[in-house]
This record gives C-alpha cells, structure tokens and sequence, in this order.
C-alpha cells in the first residue's frame, strides 16, 4: 500500500521546516497512523475488523450484500463498508487502499494486470453474463417474434435493424450471438447509446429496433410490456459460465494480502456461504429481501429470473482451465489488452476455506 508522506493544513500551504516541522511530527504520525488503520481495516468496540469492499450496483453484487445481510461477514468476525465503484474507479481505489476487496469483473482484472497493478484474484463470486437482448413491440409483431423463438431465428430478423449498445462489450457479445447464427453484426446498423437507460429510452421512442444490456433492464423493459426479451444466456451459450467461463472474481493488493490474510480468509469464506446459499435458495424471502436492496425499485418478477440467469457457485475456486476459458471469451470481445495474461501469480485458492479449495 502506497501513502503520501505530507502534512496539510498549514496555513497559506507553507512549507514547514526546522523547528516547526519537529513539532508537527509527532501529529503527523498520528494523522499517517489513523490513516493506515481506516484503510487497512480496523477494529471497532465489538471486536469486529472493518474492511471497505468496492461493488459495481450491479446483480453481481447479490453474495456480498447477502452476506452482509445475513451475518455471514460478522460470524467471521468482520464490519464490510461497501463503496460503489465503476470500471475506471475500482483498481485506483484498491491501489490507494480505499478498498480492501473489489468485486471486479475478468475484463477490468485483465486491464489491471496489464498495466502492472499487483492485483490477485482471490475467489470466484459469480460465473457467466446475465445478458438480455430485448426487442420493441412493433419490431417483435413485424418479424413474428416471442421470447421462445429459436436463436437461428432471431438472428436473421436482427440483419438490417438498428440495435442499441451502450459499451464496446455489450456490442461485442451480440456480435458474438449474431455470426454463432449465421448473420454479421456488419449488417446491423449500431447505435451507441451512453447508458442502459438511455438505451432503454431510445427502444421506447423507437430510434432503435432493440438493444442489449445486462439484467435487470431488459427484463424490466418486458415486464412493462415494451418489448420482449428475445435472447438470455440460455439462448446464448456463448454467454453462459460453460464457455465464458468467470463472470466476476474478489480481488485484493498483494501487499493488503501479505500483512491482512486472516482477514482475507474470513472475507471469502462469508462470500462463499453466501453463493452457496444463492445456488440453492433463489427466489425465497432471504434472497429476494437482498435483491430489492441490491436493484432498488425493480419489480420482483424481473429479480427473481435475473437472480437466476446467473450461475453463483457453491465453491469460490479457480483454476488454469477455468482462466483460460475465461480470457478466451474477453478475447473474443477484442477487450483483452495488450499482453495481458493471467498466470498462477494472479490468482489463489489459498485463502478459502479448506473444504473450498481445488
């Protein structure tokens, strides 16, 4: 972990020296110490070690915020403060120390790689990418589609039409749907939308025939009966945990893991209970309570069959085989940087519990 040796606060920003800076010493270790206890973690009149974890506010989030929720982070002993962070927030933020533990997905973890960013992959939280291709009403009943039309179908109906995408990934995984069916995605005319919403906004003004986003939107967008989901990852395998392998990792420094893995073990054994409660339990009071929380104001219809597109594993575990499909598929997206790889060095088992390790 990186700190800025500095005193602020003098007046006019004058250096301080001699004297003067002698006597601020000793206020200056004590700022410096505060400092290093917030952002390393510290313990509260509980006994409980705070650590600071950054999420996107996305369904990913579901096995942090449930074992929050349900005590899995306390029974081990730790208060989890949770700080929203973005693709190009999250790895600044992990760096300065602000957060001990992101939730990252496989591309954002790659990019941080590249650029040499000491960064390990310390368990899995969620496989695959819970995607929606949705499709207007009008552009639906013009081409006689239904959300059980056959993918090869679908396709071909989308030769010719406008589709909205708000993110290079997004545009590549329907690219990836399309040409697995037959059709280039040069025959669609993109629009690039700045946001999901926006996409959603521009389906509904109809400036676009469909678009594709993660869930819950597109979902959302049927359940208000504006359009119909036409493709999900079951109608895309591509998309599914069994050919895009890893859908999101928990990911810390390698100096935060060198001096705080106790801490580290009970982070990952919390998210792991949890998942494993999420493999088996979808849709029951517990989950749904967290999901609301997690997608604040979304129908509980569209939780419920988001929560289930994505596969949330029982065991937090990676392997060589399981990276290697997962770098693959960001590859196949072109969002792979240069020389980007991920070895051994990168990611471990080791911090899970004994009966969740390979």
């Amino acid at each position: 972990m990186t700190h800025r040796n500095t005193v602020a606060g003098l007046a006019g920003g004058a250096p301080a020296t001699g004297r003067r800076m002698r006597a601020l010493a000793p206020a200056a270790a004590l700022v410096l110490g505060s400092a290093l206890l917030a952002a390393c973690g510290s313990s509260d009149s509980d006994g409980l070690t705070t650590v600071t974890v950054g999420s996107n506010g996305n369904i990913f989030d579901m096995p942090l915020k449930l074992a929050d929720s349900a005590g899995y982070f306390r029974k081990q002993g730790l208060k989890v403060k949770f700080v929203t962070t973005t693709a190009s927030t999250g790895t600044s933020a992990l760096q300065s120390g602000s957060v001990q533990f992101l939730n990252n997905s496989p591309t954002g973890f790659t990019s941080a790689l590249a650029k040499k960013v000491p960064e390990v992959a310390i368990a899995v939280s969620g496989l695959g990418n819970p995607l929606g291709l949705v499709v207007g009403k009008k552009f639906a009943a013009a081409h006689k589609l239904a959300a059980d039309t056959p993918a090869a179908q679908v396709a071909q109906a989308l030769a010719g039409s406008k589709g909205g995408v708000s993110s290079a990934n997004t545009k590549a995984e329907a690219g990836l749907f399309l040409k697995a069916n037959g059709v280039d995605p040069g025959k669609v005319k993109w629009v690039t939308l700045p946001s999901a919403s926006a996409d959603k906004a521009a389906l509904s003004s109809g400036q676009i025939d469909w678009f594709i986003t993660s869930e819950p939107i597109p979902l959302q967008v049927q359940n208000e009966g504006d359009g119909i989901v036409v493709v999900d990852p079951k109608k895309a395998p591509m998309w599914a945990a069994a050919q895009a392998g890893y859908g999101e990792v928990v990911v810390a420094t390698k100096t935060y893991l060198s001096g705080h893995a106790s801490a580290a073990k009970k982070f990952v054994a919390a998210v792991q209970q949890a998942n494993a409660y999420l493999a088996t339990h979808q849709g029951d009071p517990t989950v749904m309570d967290v999901a609301r929380k997690v997608q604040s104001g979304v129908p509980d219809p569209v939780l419920r069959s988001s929560v289930a597109l994505v596969e949330w594993p029982k065991s937090g575990t990676m392997d060589e085989a399981g990276w290697t499909k997962t770098l693959a598929f960001v590859n196949s997206l072109g969002a792979l940087p240069d020389g980007a790889k991920v070895t051994s060095d990168n990611w471990t088992n080791k911090y899970l519990p004994a009966g969740g390790q390979s």
